[in-house]
């Protein structure tokens, strides 16, 4: 495996030779992965590759089978999502947790409403400080929402995966970990994700960017890790491995090669 070097001061997040088993099943198998502070570290398998299970791993929905998870140096072990998200690991999963029926505001403040009294002892949600800040907040990261009031189901899967990145940022991650953000984008809505994913990087914010696709990964991406059936097929930085070289070790490489070679000798 070819592995970048790295100063262990440098690492905020690491998995050590993990593996993870259901059952007889062997979902992960000795996968070595380190980020670094302030990088775009981009995860990269076709569909089966491991990517979901390694997601779930970090965001402490699994534990390790085997293996050792380290944040800032020290070893975890969490036995929740709430346990990653107190040492600032999000994780934005592809179905957002948003609910479209409610406000802009409300969805990003969901579970962490701000609050006034009524009457002088009834708390209620404030919804104008919700607004408010929603509005300026999403601003800053370059969202510009008309009505913080609207309904969330009015507005692109674009702009929903960037509120719902905006959102993590704000209450204090220091991971990210974005689980195939541009899958259902179109061109525009994907670079406009990208470009919240740099806004993240020149905060100081780690990202863990998982995708297949090497065209939205290799212009965002400081490293890339390779999965193929649980396993790791290296890590590299941008600056020894060309996209091309990902495109081929993703494709199957020889493999991919030999049956397009059978395929034009073949005779009809």
């Amino acid at each position: 495996m070819s592995t970048p070097e790295q100063n262990a001061d440098d690492i905020i997040l690491s998995l050590e030779n993990v593996s993870r088993y259901f059952g007889n099943i062997i979902a992960l198998n000795d996968i070595t992965l380190r980020l670094k502070r302030g990088e775009v570290h981009c995860l990269l398998g076709d569909n089966g590759a491991g990517k979901s299970t390694l997601i779930k791993t970090l965001a402490g929905v699994y534990q390790p089978s085997k293996g050792t998870y380290r944040v800032d140096g020290k070893p975890v072990r969490f036995t929740s999502p709430r346990d990653a998200l107190d040492l600032g690991i999000a994780t934005v999963y592809q179905d957002l947790a948003l609910v479209p029926l409610l406000s802009v505001a409300r969805n990003f403040f969901m579970g962490r409403e701000p609050q006034r009294k009524l009457f002088g002892f009834l708390k209620v949600m404030d919804l104008e400080t919700c607004a408010s800040a929603a509005r300026d907040k999403l601003a800053e990261m370059g969202i510009n929402v008309r009505d913080p009031h609207q309904p969330i189901g009015t507005m692109s899967g674009g702009e929903r995966q960037c509120l719902a990145i905006a959102r993590a940022i704000h209450f204090g991650a220091r991971v990210l970990i974005l689980d195939e953000p541009t899958a259902a984008l179109g061109v525009k809505q994907s670079f406009n994700v990208l470009k919240l994913i740099h806004k993240a990087r020149a905060k100081g914010i780690s990202v863990i960017f998982i995708t297949h696709n090497v065209h939205h990964a290799y212009p965002i991406g400081d490293s890339f890790t390779l999965l193929n059936r649980g396993r790791s097929l290296g890590t590299f930085t941008k600056q020894t491995i060309s996209k091309d070289e990902v495109l081929d070790m993703m494709a199957g490489g020889a493999e991919m090669q030999k049956m397009i070679g059978e395929l034009e000798g073949a005779t009809i």
